[in-house]
């Protein structure tokens, strides 16, 4: 399940391009948002088990921070959620761009979780992303449901990796990640048991979404992290930082492929997905200097 014998470089590159691809998914499954993310995580779930029981790293022993994996379970299950649905409601491009602001709430969120003063890059960071964001808003009025679900899907995404930030200190990277999806699946389950979203529609899709959804629930979810982990002992993290940044670019390259999505934007909406690239790349190469530094 790995791709051992290629180079880190294209190992780390050809991950960036599956996560690219999950977008593109998200518009070819004809399900909603709700059953898509359903189907996704106990399909990468039982991926994961079955990995690590195939490996012998399968091992019944209690994790430690049970309810922190469960909320974490809940907020990649509700980042996802959103973000396919602002894909359904708006386009491939306009998702991705907006969810490249993760990075930019993360930097928000750590230091109120970890205590430390919000650096002077950090707000020059967020001027130049609410910049590109009003190039968005501005001219691409008719996508504004889509614009604000997938920033409620940045944040959300970043509020994920914050508190997996604190997770992974007491736990193996694989335990959580299972455990995550599967705390996810249940947390979606019981909110679609309450909403009345859970009933044997969800398994009555057409063969061709069911193809997808095993193509987007193993390759881009399970393998995807299963890579992540082995790649993270021979790359740095600036590395690993600058290639994960590509993936809105290649997102949006592979929308315009596909189904010809950017050909009618407004060029200010690239102008303002620019901004916020260069943007992430910026603070990339900040961090870099600053560790350099200390």
């Amino acid at each position: 399940m790995r791709l051992s014998n290629a180079s880190p470089f294209l190992r780390l590159h050809f991950i960036v391009f599956i996560y690219g691809f999950t977008g593109i998914l998200g518009k070819l499954i004809s399900a909603n948002a709700l059953q898509l993310v359903w189907h996704r995580m106990w399909i990468a779930a039982l991926c994961i088990l079955a990995y690590l029981a195939f490996t012998g790293r399968l091992k019944i022993t209690k994790a430690k921070g049970g309810t922190l994996i469960f909320l974490a379970g809940g907020l990649i299950a509700a980042h996802w959620v959103t973000f396919f649905h602002a894909i359904k409601i708006s386009s491939v491009p306009v998702a991705l761009s907006c969810l490249a602001t993760g990075a930019f709430f993360g930097s928000l969120i750590e230091p109120l979780v970890y205590k430390r003063r919000i650096r002077q890059t950090e707000i020059l960071m967020g001027l130049l992303v609410a910049a590109g964001l009003y190039l968005i808003f501005r001219f691409e009025g008719e996508y504004v449901t889509g614009i604000i679900t997938a920033l409620i899907s940045a944040f959300l995404s970043a509020c994920f990796s914050v508190v997996n930030s604190k997770l992974v200190q007491s736990n193996t990277p694989y335990r959580i990640t299972f455990l995550e999806m599967l705390g996810g699946w249940l947390a979606l389950s019981i909110y679609m048991v309450i909403t009345g979203n859970l009933d044997t529609s969800i398994l009555q899709l057409p063969p061709i979404d069911w193809l997808w959804l095993l193509l987007l629930g193993s390759i881009c979810t399970a393998f995807a992290f299963i890579e992540n982990v082995g790649l993270m002992r021979h790359i740095s993290a600036y590395t690993f930082l600058l290639a994960i940044n590509l993936e809105p670019i290649y997102g949006i390259i592979l929308a315009l492929i596909f189904f010809e999505e950017g050909r009618t934007l407004d060029p200010f909406f690239f102008a303002g997905t620019a901004i916020i690239l260069s943007t992430l790349f910026l603070d990339a190469w900040l961090r870099k200097r600053e560790l350099k530094k200390s």
